[in-house]
């Protein structure tokens, strides 16, 4: 417990392939030459703010909070035509519960840990609410980036107005709108952790926050922060399920599964669109990066899975 607390005291003192993904708002893209964009992401951190020991595992010596924070901080120095790169950092869910750090301290280093990198975006996953309803109102209080969540109703519940279904960011000019979904809490999560909490249809919002951001709010790039899963055999809808079945997603950056894509994958969608999915495996082994290049209505994108290790 006492490397524990030194450890906590340290974090908050620290505080390929390519494609051409589709036509875009055309208005948006009339602009002088191409602007670049670069996606990081990450999902299931589940607390592992440590790299993993030492110890000949199959994990030894991956991931890790400071290592990531030095690769993001690579990344966002490199330069573009002479200027920074443009970049977005997002997590799909399950920043809690999976070592002893959350155990003690409830999800704050967390928190506070993603705050230090920088983080522009989150979504939330079943085990973010192990701590319980009121922890994540606390938690989430301190994060200095929105938690996107647009089909969870949490009227009746004290996380009321604490969370957004989506947001738009701009780049130079380029808006990407982007919102999040998570999995049916029915069977994951204990009924008194997420209380009066309800689930609403994936699809059926999928569709509705994208032709909001695609048409009302003219986003460039539509992404999805899903907690759903990459793919099922049954039923249960999966970040595929849901490319396929909806218009006016580009890409969802996914979670739940704890998959581990070396590159993001195509599904089309509805009307024969790609969609591209990613998704890195679970406790920060791994970085998502997905580069887009917006020029003449076309979205050109490569993306890759970025090993964070020392």
């Amino acid at each position: 417990m006492d490397a524990l607390q030194s450890n906590r005291r340290q974090f908050l003192k620290l505080l390929g392939t390519t494609a051409v993904i589709g036509a875009v708002a055309p208005e948006a893209l009339a602009r002088r030459g191409p602007t670049t964009l670069t996606i990081l992401h990450t999902n299931d951190v589940h607390s592992r703010l440590d790299p993993f020991p030492m110890d000949g595992s199959r994990n030894a010596g991956r991931g890790g909070v400071a290592r990531r924070a030095t690769l993001v901080r690579a990344i966002r120095q490199e330069q573009v035509d002479g200027h920074p790169r443009n970049v977005l950092l997002f997590d799909a869910g399950d920043i809690f519960q999976g070592t002893p750090y959350f155990n003690l301290y409830k999800g704050e280093p967390e928190i506070l840990a993603m705050n230090q990198l920088g983080y522009d975006a989150g979504t939330i996953g079943n085990h973010d609410f192990d701590g319980g309803i009121d922890n994540m109102v606390t938690q989430f209080g301190k994060a200095t980036f929105p938690m996107l969540i647009a089909n969870y109703d949490f009227k009746n519940t004290v996380l009321d107005g604490r969370t957004m279904p989506y947001k738009i960011f701009t780049k130079e000019g380029v808006k990407i709108g982007v919102f999040g979904l998570g999995i049916r809490p029915e069977g994951l999560i204990p009924k008194d952790a997420y209380r009066e909490t309800k689930y609403l249809d994936p699809i059926e919002i999928g569709n509705d926050m994208a032709a909001t951001l695609r048409n009302d709010k003219k986003c460039d790039y539509v992404i999805c922060l899903s907690h759903l899963g990459f793919k099922y055999d049954g039923p249960t809808v999966s970040d595929n399920v849901l490319a396929a079945q909806t218009r006016h997603i580009d890409g969802i950056i996914g979670g739940h599964t704890h998959t581990f894509l070396e590159a993001p994958v195509q599904v089309n969608n509805r009307d024969g669109q790609p969609v591209w999915i990613n998704q890195v495996g679970f406790a920060g082994i791994n970085l998502g990066r997905i580069d887009l290049t917006f020029e003449k209505g076309k979205v050109t994108a490569s993306g890759q899975s970025v090993a964070v290790k020392g």
